[in-house]
């Protein structure tokens, strides 16, 4: 199945990446967590699948709507 982005909700940092391409995940698995206005924004899985890649590091500043990483749907 074809990798559909994930995108930023928000501008913010990376604060710490939870998955590892490739790792199946369930629906609402934290995915990564981004810090805006010290708060903690998790990224959860849209559905059942697999991260296919990160498109992010750990630190990085993210902007709105920017792609985070790609999924892959089961």
């Amino acid at each position: 199945m074809k990798a559909v982005p994930v995108k930023s909700e928000i501008s913010g940092t990376v604060w710490k990446i939870e998955g590892r391409p490739g790792v199946e995940v369930e629906l609402d698995d934290v995915l990564l967590i981004l810090e805006s206005m010290k708060m903690e924004i998790p990224v959860l899985a849209p559905r059942k699948g697999r991260v296919a890649e990160f498109r992010v590091n750990e630190g990085d500043s993210v902007a709105e709507d920017q792609v985070l990483l790609l999924f892959e749907p089961s």
